[in-house]
């Protein structure tokens, strides 16, 4: 499994924020109040940052300390698909929260900071969980084995045999 790109996740950014702002656009056009996260999110962001960081220590302490106890390859795997998806969704909910942003203050009439406190705080929780799954993902990774080398080029353009 290849590590998370920062490219994928600027890309799940900006896709995100344009999102955003299209749905508050779209509600503020159609008459309709803009759209506020609820406060649950935010908390539910950093509870499960937490989540991802905690059950990828156990693998971490795996492959630093030998005497550790050993972690199934299967668990270790679960836990960083995990956290490559934690991260997407952080990524895409913080640009969507973004794009809320840029909408509500580039109205005439800038809201008070209370009544973007909601969207401020899932922006930050979103950066906390993407920060955290990447953490965990970290811990997942495992080092090179020695005897997973690469096979020279016999230059011919078959495939090696083993």
């Amino acid at each position: 499994m290849k590590r998370t790109e920062p490219l994928t996740l600027i890309v799940a950014l900006v896709l995100g924020a344009g999102a955003g702002f299209l749905i508050d656009q779209l509600l503020s056009a159609t008459g309709h109040p803009t759209f506020a996260p609820p406060i649950g999110l935010s908390i539910l962001f950093v509870v499960l940052g937490a989540a991802c960081i905690a059950l990828a220590w156990p693998v971490r302490q795996a492959v630093k300390d030998s005497k550790a106890p050993r972690v199934d390859p299967f668990r270790a795997l679960r836990i960083a698909v995990l956290a490559k998806a934690s991260s997407l969704v952080g990524a895409v909910t913080g640009g969507v929260g973004l794009g809320m942003l840029v909408f509500l203050t580039t109205r005439p009439v800038v809201p008070q900071i209370g009544s973007m406190g909601t969207i401020i705080a899932a922006v930050g929780a979103s950066a906390v969980l993407v920060a955290a799954a990447l953490v965990a993902e970290h811990m997942c990774t495992l080092p090179k084995d020695p005897d997973d080398r690469e096979h020279p080029d016999t230059g011919s353009g078959a495939e090696p045999t083993v």
